[in-house]
């Protein structure tokens, strides 16, 4: 009798070099979007910005860093190193929300004072990140025994925190108010990688993904529409305006 044997061996390295990939792409994408800003935004602002600004952009950065280095280690089969590192990712993962969010409340009382327009309605939109992330990443600690959920979370938790690079992309490459749908397609890309590869599209994918993208929508939704049981949240958020 002869056995078939199924060339999984082969599949696994495709697919751990993928993650990599796009670890390094979405380095690309923090450093081409933020480019656009950094220099007048935080180098050289036109008014101090708060040192949680600055907490953010190290906390942020680290976490993407973080994120390619376990991707190399699991593509290598360092699994002892992956593992040590991983409670350094848990401690950073657990400040990113808090960071974000203490972020996202400082800055919007800032440009609210500026005189910025619709800044309260625009405060869904991080907070919304930093839910998505804290889920994600929460599921990612939960199933970290099992690799195959563990970096799927993981990789969607790391695309979502490009939403803000995205949105600084030039408008002629990205148009405005779309930055969820770059988000999304390189998630896409991995779920139709993993149909490729495997012939079916991972649970996490197959219901993260829809789950992901009806709540950008309805994030979207609240801020263009200013809807008013938002704003009085918000309002509450971030309490009155200053003199």
């Amino acid at each position: 009798m002869t056995v078939q044997v199924q060339p999984r061996s082969k599949a696994r390295p495709a697919r751990s070099a993928f993650y990599v990939v796009v670890a390094l792409l979405l380095i690309a994408v923090v450093a081409f979007g933020f480019s656009h800003t950094v220099s007048s935004k935080l180098i050289h602002p036109k008014t101090p910005r708060p040192w949680i600004l600055y907490v953010h952009v190290a906390v942020f950065s680290a976490w993407m860093v973080l994120f390619i280095v376990q991707s190399a280690l699991a593509f290598a089969h360092r699994v002892a190193w992956h593992r040590r590192l991983g409670w350094f990712g848990l401690v950073l993962g657990g400040l990113v929300p808090v960071v974000g969010v203490d972020t996202a409340l400082t800055m919007s009382r800032i440009h609210r004072a500026e005189g910025a327009m619709h800044g309260d309605a625009s405060l869904i939109v991080p907070l919304f990140d930093m839910l998505a992330f804290t889920a994600t990443f929460g599921l990612a600690l939960l199933w970290r025994r099992r690799a195959d959920y563990h970096r799927r979370l993981m990789l969607m938790a790391a695309c979502g925190l490009t939403a803000a690079a995205f949105a600084r992309f030039p408008a002629w490459l990205l148009p405005d108010k779309t930055w969820y749908v770059a988000v999304d397609a390189i998630i896409l890309t991995a779920a139709l990688r993993d149909h490729w590869l495997e012939r079916r599209v991972h649970a996490v994918y197959r219901f993260g993904l829809p789950l992901l993208a009806m709540g950008q929508a309805a994030a979207m939704a609240i801020e263009l529409t200013r809807a008013p049981a938002w704003l009085a949240v918000a309002h509450v958020l971030l309490g009155p305006p200053g003199p």
